[in-house]
C-alpha cells in the first residue's frame, strides 16, 4: 500500500468490489453509480459502477500505472476511481433515444473537491486529482483540435500529462464500445496526445516561459498566435492582490500584513450599503468596481478583498486590472473543513454565513485558478 490519503493496491493487484465501494463513498454510493445507464455506443458494458470497476481493473494492469512513482500512481488511482461520479447528476435520455453526460466532467471536479476537502485530504492531492478528473477526455480528442498546442501548455500549469494519459487510457481500456473500432480510436488518440505533449516539452513538467508577466499574457491571449517562448514587453505600471477563499479562510488575516495596501472589501461595502449576504449583490459589486477604478486610474496598489471563488469572476476581475495595465496577483487562502466551521461558528451573527449560502459556495468552487500546479502532498 502506499501511503497517502488512499490505499492503493499493489502494481497488477486488482482491488476488491468492497475495497472501491469503501474509497468511492467519500463522495457517493456506489449504488448510486450502479443505477446510472451509460450511452451502448461508446459504454456497451452497462453502468457506471461497472465501467468504473473496469477501469480501475484496467489503470492497475497497465505497464505506464507501474512505472509511475508512489505519488503518481496514488493520484492517478484516485482520479480514475472517482472520474466518472459526475455523471450521477449530469446523466440524461435525449429525445433522439441516445444517453449523454454533458459536463460530467467539470461536475465531477466541483463535487470532488468539496468532498476531498471535508475528508481532509492535503492540498496538492485533492488538487490534482481534481483536475485529472476535469480533464479526463482531453486526450481522446485534443490532438485533432486547433488549439492542441495551447491547451497543452495551458493544462501543464494544473496538471502532469504522462498522469493524465494514463487516466485517459483506463477510462478507455476499460469499457466495451458497440464498434470495437471505436475504442481502439480512443486509445490511439490517448497515445498520441502522450506524443504530442512529449514533443512539445510538457509530458511530465510545466510549459517554461521567460518569465511570469510573459505567461499571464500567452494565457490572455485568445488569438492563438503568440509563441510561448517569446517574452512579452512589460508596459505594466502597478499591481493588485485579488485574494481568493472560502469565507474565513484567512483572506482578511492575510492582508493585515500587509497594512500599507488600501483594500477594496466586499465585506465592508455591504455593511457601509446595509445589503445582507443573502440579498442581491449588484449595488455592492457596482461599488467595488468604481472604488477599484478610483486606485486604477490613479496607479495605486490596492487588493480586491471577496472570496472571488468561481474562475468567471477573478478573470472578470483580472481583465479589469488589464485594461489599466495592472500586474495582478491571486492570493489562494484556505482552511481545513473543521477549522473553517469553528472560526464562522466564532463569528458576530451579522456576519456569520449561513449553511445555505455556504453551500451554494461550495458548488462553484475552483480552488485553484489553473496558473499553478500543485504538487503532491503539498498543503496550504
Amino acid at each position: 500500500m502506499i501511503a497517502g490519503p488512499i490505499a492503493v493496491p499493489a502494481v497488477g493487484v486488482a482491488p476488491t468490489d468492497a475495497a472501491l465501494a469503501a474509497a468511492l463513498a467519500v463522495i457517493i454510493d456506489p449504488a448510486v453509480l450502479a443505477v446510472t445507464p451509460q450511452d451502448p455506443g461508446f459504454h456497451a458494458e452497462g453502468d457506471v459502477w461497472l465501467h468504473t470497476r473496469m477501469a480501475v481493473a484496467a489503470l492497475v494492469a497497465d505497464p505506464a500505472w507501474a512505472a509511475l512513482d508512489d505519488a503518481g500512481r496514488a493520484i492517478t488511482y484516485a482520479a480514475v476511481l472517482f472520474h466518472d461520479v459526475g455523471k450521477a447528476t449530469t446523466t440524461r435520455h435525449e429525445p433522439d433515444g441516445r444517453i449523454s453526460s454533458r459536463g460530467h466532467s467539470s461536475r465531477g471536479e466541483l463535487d470532488l473537491r468539496a468532498a476531498l476537502w471535508r475528508a481532509g485530504w492535503p492540498f496538492g492531492w485533492r488538487e490534482h486529482v481534481c483536475a485529472l478528473v476535469r480533464w479526463h477526455q482531453v486526450p481522446f480528442f485534443g490532438v485533432d483540435r486547433a488549439d492542441a498546442t495551447a491547451l497543452a501548455l495551458r493544462l501543464s500549469l494544473a496538471l502532469r500529462h504522462d498522469w493524465l494519459t494514463v487516466v485517459a487510457t483506463a477510462d478507455a481500456a476499460g469499457r466495451r464500445c458497440a464498434d470495437p473500432g471505436d475504442q481502439q480510436r480512443i486509445l490511439d488518440q490517448c497515445a498520441l496526445w502522450r506524443t504530442w505533449c512529449d514533443e512539445l516539452g510538457v509530458l511530465t513538467g510545466p510549459a517554461e516561459f521567460p518569465d511570469d508577466h510573459s505567461r499571464a499574457v500567452y494565457l490572455a491571449d485568445s488569438s492563438g498566435t503568440r509563441s510561448p517562448g517569446v517574452a512579452a514587453f512589460d508596459d505594466t505600471v502597478a499591481e493588485a492582490v485579488i485574494v481568493s477563499g472560502l469565507p474565513t479562510s484567512g483572506k482578511s488575516t492575510f492582508l493585515a500584513t500587509h497594512p500599507a495596501l488600501p483594500q477594496v472589501s466586499l465585506d465592508e461595502l455591504r455593511a457601509e450599503l446595509d445589503v445582507d449576504p443573502d440579498e442581491p449583490q449588484g449595488a455592492v459589486i457596482a461599488a467595488a468596481r468604481e472604488r477599484a477604478r478610483g486606485y486604477l486610474r490613479a496607479g495605486q496598489p490596492f487588493a480586491w478583498n471577496a472570496t472571488n471563488l468561481s474562475r468567471d469572476l477573478r478573470s472578470g476581475l483580472v481583465a479589469l486590472c488589464r485594461d489599466y495595465r495592472f500586474r495582478t496577483r491571486v492570493v489562494y487562502c484556505e482552511v481545513g473543513a473543521d477549522e473553517q466551521a469553528r472560526r464562522n461558528r466564532a463569528r458576530p451573527d451579522a456576519t456569520r454565513i449561513p449553511a445555505a449560502a455556504f453551500a451554494r459556495m461550495l458548488i462553484r468552487w475552483p480552488a485553484t485558478s489553473g496558473c499553478a500546479r500543485p504538487r503532491a502532498g503539498s498543503s496550504s
